[in-house]
């Protein structure tokens, strides 16, 4: 054979097939550009040296492990589409005199050329897309910009041995394929269908089953601690439900759609019906995949873009003042000594505490069922309250009143769930609640615990604190009256760190231990390499699955399209026209298009609630936000979606015409 023989023939293969081969060169150039910029970044010395550097490396870290176990599986699912429409060629060329191996070497330099093309550009956009992408998060995480580029060549290391892994995983399996296929076989690889499903009752029972089951967790979960457990059974059950509702559910109901004469028997429908029936558990695994990818994509999009965009809302409820301490042991002389070291640290700075609360009181953990309140054991998750006592003259302080209280009379305020009930049983003790407070200023603590609270103020603080010693004497955990103080400041962040660092010194000096300040000034750092680091991530994978999601609709179309043309040409010989074809096509096209992005939207609707608690956890309470944002975020993904679908509608109708 004349030199290079191979070499050309692979690369005149990868020219003739251009359709499937570009998009799929093109994903894996995505795929290894943003791998490489995420681990680039996950090791960037300059980044590691900046306030909270190392926390986001170890964020993104997290992601390039998820975008390598996404790159092994989603490139061999896509190169298993393009053996598949190759098989029938490697037929013709076996049974015209070439070896097996002859073909393999075809393949063995297919594989190698893409490899090569993809690497080296992937790697090239990656160092070049390296620096924005980091100026970007140093943006998000509102630090300081510093300038030069660097190349990271242990990023290039490892995005080459990684992807270099993967090609030969690929080459191998279709090695395996080739080997094990008879000529005949080759030849009708590519056009193997699926014989027409049976409908299988006992998988679309499961199917709609367990959807129901996930949605009703994510409806009736109320408490934020129960919820971040549920929330992962409600997502595999979901995942369940949505496969086996596309693999046996969509069947059942294409079938009553058959049976229904009326409908059945009108040209669009006849044709959109009949194949999906055909095709349909081929089809399930791609759409149950667009499905779960489109709802991974806008609950992670919606989630990041609500917390960074919340940010004040989340700090202002995390540190619902500028400096919060609190005394574990309270005595009078301790509270004396915290206001004197905090009036000193006050005139050293020059500042000027506002905003003042301060307050004794007693908590405890209390499972409320009904209007009964009893102590909480460790393994409860269900309607868990944090209780409050006050005593009635902090909190007349507190909300410059004069209120007054009979025996058995209390005053309350909740701060998330109400309290309906005009009594309420604390220990077996009936007490009559006076008034149910609307707004209370000292209820900074509650607002800091994911929990829902309840402040009760009583006249006789020592009794409650009796009860409450008596409640929990069989627990490791001892009852004591503590204190808070809290204030605002106010000054710039940068004044209020040091201000906060003195005090912190001052209270540790005097020895003013069991206590704890926080101050929101510091917790802001910590929030922007929280969420920043969360937002950047939350875009970048969420472009990656996008890009997934497009692919697999693009080939699923192709694969569909190469599928139909036979049939297609077959009914315009019996008389169909191009007009009624079209038609036919639109019908099927946008029903199997939008079919996940509906269920995904269906999904993300009854999961709104429970997300919302889970968001409560890390301080988000802002649902009119986060709704806002899942609102947009649908709307965006969804125009998308239909440019995508006006795209590969085109191809398809292209390749069965």
């Amino acid at each position: 054979m004349r030199k290079f023989f191979y070499q050309r023939l692979a690369i005149t293969n990868i020219k003739n097939n251009s359709k499937t081969y570009i998009p799929y060169i093109l994903t894996c150039i995505g795929t290894i550009m943003m791998y490489y910029i995420l681990y680039a970044l996950s090791v960037d010395q300059g980044l590691r040296s900046m306030y909270g550097g190392a926390f986001t490396q170890q964020l993104l870290a997290l992601g390039t492990g998820v975008i390598a176990i996404f790159a092994v599986i989603f490139l061999t699912y896509t190169n298993s589409f393009l053996i598949k429409r190759r098989k029938k060629e490697f037929g013709l060329f076996n049974i015209l005199g070439m070896e097996k191996k002859h073909i393999s070497r075809i393949i063995f330099y297919e594989t190698l050329f893409i490899a090569v093309f993809s690497l080296v550009f992937g790697v090239l956009f990656g160092v070049l897309f390296s620096k924005l992408s980091l100026l970007v998060l140093i943006k998000l995480l509102n630090f300081s910009v510093y300038f030069g580029l660097e190349i990271s060549v242990r990023s290039i290391n490892a995005t080459l041995i990684l992807f270099g892994i993967i090609f030969v995983l690929i080459l191998l399996n279709n090695l395996r394929q080739i080997h094990l296929s008879k000529p005949v076989e080759l030849l009708k690889g590519g056009q193997t269908g699926e014989k027409e499903p049976k409908t299988k009752w006992l998988l679309s029972i499961i199917g709609f089953i367990s959807l129901g089951a996930g949605y009703y967790i994510a409806l009736t979960t109320k408490d934020p601690i129960a919820a971040m457990y549920m929330f992962f059974i409600a997502v595999i059950l979901v995942i369940i439900g949505t496969f086996c509702i596309f693999t046996a559910g969509s069947i059942m109901i294409l079938k009553t759609l058959r049976r229904n004469k009326k409908y059945y028997y009108k040209t669009n429908h006849f044709i959109s019906v009949s194949g999906m029936i055909y095709r349909m558990k081929q089809n399930a695994a791609g759409l149950s995949n667009i499905c779960i990818l489109s709802t991974m994509v806008l609950v992670m999009i919606s989630s990041t873009v609500s917390l960074y965009t919340g940010m004040e809302d989340v700090i202002r409820t995390r540190y619902p003042r500028n400096l919060i301490i609190n005394l574990m042991e309270y005595s009078e002389n301790t509270k004396n000594n915290a206001e004197k070291i905090v009036n000193e640290t006050l005139n050293k700075h020059n500042m000027k505490a506002v905003n003042e609360s301060s307050y004794r009181y007693i908590d405890f953990d209390a499972k409320l069922t009904g209007n009964e309140i009893e102590i909480a054991d460790k393994y409860s998750f269900d309607n868990v309250r944090i209780i409050f006592f006050i005593p009635l003259e902090d909190y007349n302080a507190i909300a410059k009143n004069k209120v007054e209280l009979e025996n058995n009379e209390i005053l309350m305020y909740s701060n998330r769930q109400g309290f309906s009930s005009d009594n309420i049983k604390l220990f077996g003790e009936e007490y009559k609640i006076k008034e149910h407070i609307k707004d209370f200023g000292g209820n900074n603590l509650a607002e800091m615990n994911v929990l829902s609270s309840h402040y009760i103020i009583t006249d006789n603080m020592e009794h409650m604190y009796n009860l409450v010693s008596e409640a929990t004497k069989d627990l490791i955990t001892d009852t004591v009256v503590e204190y808070y103080l809290g204030f605002d400041l106010d000054e710039p962040n940068e004044k209020q760190e040091a201000f906060y660092s003195d005090l912190f010194i001052e209270f540790a000096n005097k020895e003013m231990r069991p206590f704890s300040i926080e101050s929101s000034a510091e917790g802001t750092k910590e929030f922007y390499e929280l969420y920043g680091g969360l937002f950047f991530l939350g875009i970048f994978l969420g472009l990656l699955f996008i890009m997934a999601t497009v692919l697999i609709m693009y080939y699923k179309q192709i694969s569909e399209g190469y599928d139909d043309k036979e049939r297609f040409e077959i009914m315009q010989k019996v008389g169909m026209s191009h007009s009624e074809i079209r038609h036919s096509i639109r019908s099927q096209v946008l029903t199997v298009f939008f079919l996940p992005i509906i269920t995904a939207a269906i999904h993300i609707a009854f999961a709104f609630p429970i997300i919302t608690r889970v968001l409560a956890i890390i301080s988000l309470t802002n649902i009119k936000l986060f709704a806002t944002c899942t609102v947009i975020s649908i709307l965006i993904f969804t125009l998308f979606y239909a440019i995508v679908y006006s795209l590969t509608a085109r191809t398809y109708y292209r390749i069965v015409k």
